[in-house]
């Protein structure tokens, strides 16, 4: 498949260099990585070192390298570009946090990237060390952080980057609600993104610079929605949905580029399963007259790069006495994949809703609320490793128990589904209830049918919640638990009590039991 999608391009690459134009560029790009240096199996989580020698994994900063060398040498002029969230999601950013990500990126020459949500996870002041490390310009057009020490003078809009003699602008974009997804702290105020995005146009065009392209980490519907407000935008280079536009993958979710009005749009999957390439031609003025292209597969037939391979595992050294342990068995796959959790009822979402209603059972808890952005992986059938559990639950969130009304658990399961056509990861998998979904109803009426241990609920009744800690401060919109009665955050890391809880199952089921419908 992989050789057959790079012949395509050449194919498409020496059609465009040979149309009547002035400007040829390859755009390779990346996005939503989090921290995939390894190889990752089909189910986006861990490979073994037997599968990944097999041909049967996917992905890596080693293959990564050979495929960027690749496409470099297909083209006259290229750029390497990011749509965001290279942080978060494995055991390497939980130690290194964004030391190795910058380490790599560097290594691989990109020229440019955008913040995204999960860049501020650890707060400005990773971001900022990041910053401070990275070669390239990181960028955010729809954010104030004049206020923020850490990151004021530092962080830029945009910028302008040359190449074959031509000024290329670059845009920043990240999700406006990121204070909802992310720690960014109270002093970055987020801004409306196609309004940024036109200050940003307008200054560049200000400069005498005609072929923009916005890195976008704001999800293919508001890069629609940006495309369709703004003027001067040729290419957006997006991210945060995990969106996989292709001309030949039926998986994919539109084409690649999508085009609206001139812009063309470009998503690229995520966790290094693929390379976007997209060879585009420009006039004189800057319009774009061609935008052809695909992304290409990062499976077994990509040669993995022997240096990066051994600065890699040199990395890993630290972290393989923790992630290596067995701590459980499987007799299924669970799955974790989020165009499932997101929306309904889901597998990997019962077996965390349940590892956390058992755990605090015994206080008196009756209900478990989990945001479907927090469950990063599936599971393998058969051993269970930490790692795998680091790579399902990877944010260190803690236990935090609660007290609400019923009609605050009703609030709460209507902002989890406010966005359920995003597919936005604040969908709520449960623990000790049942409810139904009207996904087409009105926002804010969409809930109905709540049950907790079998009897409809009060809504002037007191339950006691566990959820995360993430989630309890107000994370992914569940601001009514701000206030809650008895809170308490410290327990023990989501992580442990899953692992603990699989243990205790002998051999886990994966089981889905209604719990969630959805009309």
């Amino acid at each position: 498949m992989l050789a057959r999608i790079m012949t395509s391009t050449c194919a498409l690459a020496l059609t465009a260099s040979a149309a009547a134009a002035d400007y040829s560029l390859t755009i390779l790009h990346t996005n939503d990585f989090h921290a995939r240096f390894e190889p990752i199996s089909k189910y986006d989580s861990g490979c073994s070192a037997e599968d990944n020698a097999a041909g049967e994994c996917f992905g890596g900063t080693a293959r990564l390298v050979t495929a960027v060398a690749e496409a470099r040498a297909r083209s006259n002029n290229s750029i390497l570009v990011d749509g965001g969230d290279q942080f978060q999601g494995t055991l390497f950013y939980t130690y290194y946090k964004g030391a190795m990500a910058a380490e790599f990126m560097n290594k691989l020459g990109y020229d440019g990237m955008t913040v995204g949500n999960h860049e501020f996870d650890d707060g400005p002041e990773v971001l900022a060390g990041f910053m401070d490390t990275i070669n390239f310009p990181i960028l955010m057009s729809n954010a104030d952080v004049s206020g923020e020490p850490l990151l004021a003078g530092k962080l830029a809009k945009s910028t302008i980057i040359e190449r074959g003699g031509e000024k290329i602008g670059l845009i920043g974009l990240t999700p406006q609600n990121t204070d909802e997804l992310a720690s960014p702290g109270d002093n970055v105020i987020f801004k409306d993104p196609s309004e940024s995005v036109q200050a940003e146009v307008d200054a560049l065009t200000a400069e005498g610079v005609n072929k923009i392209i916005v890195l976008s980490h704001s999800g293919y519907g508001v890069d629609q929605e940006v495309a369709a407000n703004t003027t001067g935008v040729d290419v957006i280079v997006g991210g945060h949905s995990n969106t996989l536009l292709s001309n030949t993958n039926e998986d994919a979710v539109g084409p690649y580029p999508t085009m609206v009005g001139n812009t063309a749009i470009l998503s690229a999957y995520a966790y290094g399963k693929f390379l976007g390439e997209l060879n585009v031609t420009f006039d004189d003025e800057g319009n774009i007259t061609e935008a052809v292209g695909e992304p290409i597969l990062i499976d077994g037939q990509v040669a993995e790069d022997a240096e990066t391979v051994a600065r890699i595992a040199e990395l890993a050294v630290p972290l393989d006495e923790i992630r290596n342990k067995v701590v459980a068995t499987s007799a299924s796959t669970i799955d974790g994949n989020r165009d499932n959790c997101r929306v309904k009822e889901c597998e990997m979402g019962n077996l965390v809703a349940d590892a956390m209603l058992d755990r605090v059972a015994d206080q008196g808890i009756q209900i478990a609320i989990a945001n479907s952005g927090g469950l990063r992986a599936s599971i393998d059938e058969g051993d269970v490793t930490m790692g795998e559990v680091l790579t399902v639950l990877p944010f260190q969130n803690t236990l935090s128990t609660f007290h609400v009304s019923g009609q605050t658990v009703v609030d709460a399961l209507e902002n989890g589904v406010s966005e359920i056509a995003e597919v936005a990861g604040r969908f709520p998998q449960v623990a000790g209830m049942t409810f139904t979904v009207t996904a087409t109803a009105e926002v804010g009426a969409r809930i109905s049918d709540v049950m907790v241990a079998g009897a409809p609920i009060d809504l002037g009744a007191t339950y006691g919640l566990v959820s995360n800690n993430y989630v309890r401060n107000g994370g992914d919109g569940y601001k009514m638990f701000r206030d809650a009665m008895d809170a308490y955050d410290f327990g023990p890391d989501l992580a442990d009590v899953t692992a603990e809880y699989l243990a205790a199952q002998g051999g886990y089921t994966a089981y889905l039991d209604g719990r969630i419908t959805v009309k």
